[in-house]
């Protein structure tokens, strides 16, 4: 029923209520993943949209049986499409590559932007870095035009588009898109042209396609943090997932990004570094718990998670004694309690393998 708030939970109780008789319940700690009792069968539900994995065709049939006493639907049993996203199966090669084909050309047409040019091959514009420097300045406020409100909307109907391309297939959208989220309420002549470049960076690169590896189900966490690089000398923090080996670091597609403006102003480049590997932490545990239900054990000795900063490294671990950190005590000591009680554990690489840079900076 579009338009009713109350209609999405109504319909969940629903479901529930009529899947219950057959065994199927919905798992304690994930919204919208289901499993059954004793079947070797699980399965997600986001809106109306089954996603289904299965060990025997018997235990898929007896599911479709159940749904279609009371629902109409069709079926797909190559599983080629989910969410609006198209998956294409290797099952040789143990690979599958998710894309959505034609959705940034009818984005470009929606939005009449014509094409560039010239090939724009970066998203944002490059902030150079000042090396050397012995002080670090805060980003410089934007003192462009303001906008109207007609063109502020057109900004924030853009960026509401990219968005859900930019977290389901093509992560390298987010920075620039987190940066323009972060000013559009208040736009200017600068925001413009930053949604502009954007636009001119997806009609270069159209058809993004992130490839997934059959691993070991092993979640990996890489974070980082950009000290006073966002205007009102604020940090920038990003948090980079993806599913590994035991065995080895090889790198997977990314299971998710996590990028956000550290909302209070830290007083050191090492407080920026705590308060993003705390944010990581908070968002890392609802995935550990999925993982959990869907039956991939994390290792016994903490889920791995990497940082490239030794002072939030060492206070963490307890290895340093603290004196000037004493002052984020309080607001990060979750993550620090987390890693003793063995649910994390943080260990240090260096900064050339960090996936979360490219999440923290204008490269």
């Amino acid at each position: 029923m579009y338009g009713l708030p109350q209609a999405g939970i109504i319909a969940n109780q629903l479901l529930t209520k009529r899947l219950e008789p057959h065994g199927y319940f919905q798992c304690r700690h994930t919204p919208g993943l289901w499993k059954h009792k004793w079947r070797p069968i699980l399965f997600s539900l986001v809106v109306d949209d089954f996603g289904i994995k299965y060990v025997g065709k018997q235990h898929a049939d007896h599911l479709i049986q159940v749904i279609e006493q009371d629902y109409d639907f069709s079926q797909d049993w190559k599983g080629e499409l989910y969410c609006g996203i198209t998956l294409k199966w290797d099952y040789r090669n143990q690979t599958v590559d998710l894309s959505m084909p034609g959705y940034i050309q009818a984005a470009l047409h929606k939005y009449q932007h014509p094409k560039p040019t010239r090939a724009q091959h970066a998203p944002h514009t490059w902030s150079k870095p000042n090396y050397g420097a012995k002080q670090q300045l805060s980003s410089p406020e934007d003192t462009s035009e303001p906008l109207t409100s007609a063109a502020i909307k057109r900004v924030q109907q853009i960026t509401g588009t990219l968005l859900y391309y930019a977290r389901a297939v093509d992560s390298t959208l987010l920075v620039a898109l987190g940066t323009i989220a972060a000013q559009q309420a208040k736009g200017t002549a600068m925001t413009t042209a930053a949604i502009n470049k954007v636009l001119d960076y997806c009609h270069t690169h159209p058809d993004a396609t992130i490839r997934y590896r059959a691993s070991d189900m092993i979640l990996k966490t890489t974070s980082d943090a950009a000290y006073l690089v966002q205007p009102k000398a604020r940090s920038r923090a990003a948090v980079h997932y993806h599913l590994g080996w035991n065995d080895n670091d090889r790198v997977n597609g990314a299971l998710d990004v996590l990028f956000k403006t550290i909302k209070n102003v830290v007083s050191s480049a090492a407080e920026s570094e705590t308060g993003r590997i705390y944010m990581g932490g908070k968002h890392t545990c609802p995935i550990l718990a999925a993982l959990d239900e869907l039956g991939h054990k994390q290792p016994t000795t903490g889920s791995p998670f990497e940082t490239d900063n030794n002072t939030a490294q060492g206070v963490l671990n307890s290895k340093m004694r603290q004196k000037h950190s004493k002052s984020f005590d309080m607001r990060y000591w979750w993550m620090k309690d987390r890693i003793s009680q063995g649910q994390f554990n943080l260990i240090w690489a260096p900064g050339k393998f960090n996936l979360a840079d490219y999440f923290t900076k204008h490269h």
